[in-house]
């Protein structure tokens, strides 16, 4: 083997590249190398489990080239081999699927050893060996690669996905610490087809045990009326991807905005009135499960709460759509108010037929809630108001201010 060490452009970016799409991150590997030399050459090292160094001026990741053992349950349960006569083949050897398993020499050639290139001619993740069902996280990144590229008409390989199921059989998926779940479900939300996810996650038959509250709402009927889709779980796969384009926590929301609907008593259905109270103690749930950020956990709980007072906002009375303001904190975070207003119309639009793709509420409410903001409180403070009748007395103004933008917009429409 040549003495001087060799690097090779790694991974996504060799993938990426392949498919024509733009290359974010540029991970490389080292051959023939140690941390000692790797330091002395000005490399920064950031591994923690295994010696992974950022150059010095680009910043980017060389890990030395290594291989791995399994040694326990779980994703942390491994044993890694960094020495420097690791060839660049054992260490593509160990990664999970063939389209990540490529390099790219200093002089632009590709070294594929599992047949990436083909596979993405192809277009099937397929898995590189059999390790591949050592690690349950890959059950994770598979769904999230098919988030991303099922737009470009990629499907799992049926043996990879025999794999993800025997991951499943073994309760390996349980052994995944939340961190590491909502770090995929979060980075899969907006990418091209964040449904991809979960439906993946669904055919292997994690989703039940990392997210039961979704996975039961599929065969869960609606009123054909207002879903002509009619399956709850195909509803709010719709509504996911109507927000891929979102801001990561607006998505969050759309994603559990309807978990009380599977728990509607059976006698009921279609009915699902009452779904939003229902669905509060399931989206608490799944949020401490996941380790859901703050940010994220209110938005959620108000969309779930209160989304179809946006979808029948021209029908509530001025004093119902101050509440909701009110509720809402709308006047202190108007930007909180317009997330949930996006979130909203997501679940509205996440719905087959046409009659469903435009979203008059959003800016029906915007409206609204400008009457409302807009009032002028000097009056009042020049009056004496103070604490509670103050609050009172401006209330009465933006419920009527509310009451003639209503009059107004409703005017308009006639006319």
């Amino acid at each position: 083997m040549n003495s001087t060490p060799q690097t090779y452009l790694v991974g996504g970016a060799v993938r990426d590249q392949l498919l024509g799409l733009t290359v974010k991150d540029r991970d490389y590997v080292v051959v023939g190398s140690n941390p000692e030399q790797m330091i002395a050459a000005g490399y920064l090292p950031v591994g923690k489990d295994f010696p992974v160094f950022l150059h010095p001026e680009t910043k980017h990741e060389y890990a030395l080239a290594r291989t791995e053992r399994k040694t326990a349950k779980g994703y942390h349960g491994f044993e890694f081999n960094a020495a420097s006569n690791v060839s660049l083949e054992d260490d593509l050897l160990r990664r999970d699927l063939t389209i990540n398993a490529m390099a790219m020499d200093e002089q632009g050639n590709i070294i594929d050893p599992h047949g990436g290139q083909q596979d993405i001619k192809n277009k099937v993740l397929r898995h590189v060996s059999p390790a591949f069902a050592e690690d349950p996280v890959r059950v994770l990144r598979v769904a999230r690669f098919m988030s991303r590229f099922k737009h470009l008409g990629f499907e799992v390989h049926p043996s990879t996905l025999k794999l993800m199921r025997q991951l499943v059989d073994q309760g390996e998926v349980e052994a995944l610490v939340a961190e590491r779940v909502w770090q995929e479900i979060k980075n899969s939300l907006n990418q091209a087809t964040p449904s991809a996810f979960f439906l993946t996650l669904r055919e292997c038959g994690a989703l039940k045990i990392l997210l039961p509250e979704i996975d039961c709402l599929f065969g869960i009927p609606q009123t054909k009326q207002w879903h002509p889709e009619v399956d709850t779980g195909i509803h709010v796969m719709l509504a996911i991807d109507q927000a891929k384009d979102l801001d990561n926590d607006v998505a969050y929301a759309v994603m559990v905005h309807d978990l009380g609907k599977g728990i509607t008593p059976k006698d009921v259905l279609p009915s699902h009135r009452g779904h939003e109270s229902a669905g509060l103690p399931l989206v608490k749930a799944v949020n401490q499960r996941l380790k859901v950020p703050n940010h994220y956990k209110k938005l959620a709980l108000a969309v779930c709460q209160w989304h179809l007072h946006a979808h029948t906002i021209m029908e509530l009375r001025a004093s119902t759509v101050e509440k909701l303001f009110s509720r809402l904190n709308a006047y202190q975070q108007p930007d909180f108010l317009e997330k949930f207003i996006l979130a909203c119309q997501a679940d509205a639009t996440g719905r087959w037929g046409d009659e469903f793709k435009t979203y008059p509420q959003a800016d029906y409410i915007r409206q609204l809630f400008s009457a409302a903001e807009q009032v002028d409180k000097q009056p009042l403070y020049d009056l004496g108001y103070q604490g509670q009748k103050l609050g009172h007395q401006i209330r009465q103004l933006r419920v009527a201010a509310i009451q003639s933008k209503k009059q107004q917009l409703t005017s308009n429409l006639e006319n």
